[in-house]
């Protein structure tokens, strides 16, 4: 399994509201929607907490693929482009901070002993 995980900020002229909008009623849609989508185990939206540290970001998308191949299956599907020019609509693709992880390690879950 391979993650995607980035770090997203709102277009200039967005607020953050407007932002959390679009990204979860446009564009949110619009990658369930894509041929691209049947390559991903998992696309999920995080928006940022509200008054919890640093409001530089506006959100984090989390993209679970099975492997390096579907990651980059997804990005040559024909709808790809579409998905990545719907972007410019909410984001600051200037300032979007991304990284492709490996297998977490998990330290800590749900299911541990409470003592």
């Amino acid at each position: 399994m391979v993650t995607l995980i980035s770090l997203l900020r709102r277009k200039t002229g967005l607020t953050h509201e407007e932002f959390l909008t679009y990204w979860r009623n446009n564009h949110g849609p619009l990658i369930a929607a894509s041929s691209a989508a049947r390559y991903a185990r998992r696309y999920t939206q995080h928006p940022r907490a509200a008054g919890l540290g640093d409001e530089t970001w506006d959100g984090v998308t989390i993209q679970e693929f099975d492997s390096v191949e579907a990651f980059h299956a997804h990005m040559a599907e024909d709808d790809f482009g579409a998905m990545m020019a719907d972007l410019e609509n909410f984001l600051d693709t200037s300032a979007i901070e991304w990284v492709v992880c490996d297998e977490p390690v998990v330290v800590l879950d749900g299911d541990r002993d409470p003592r």
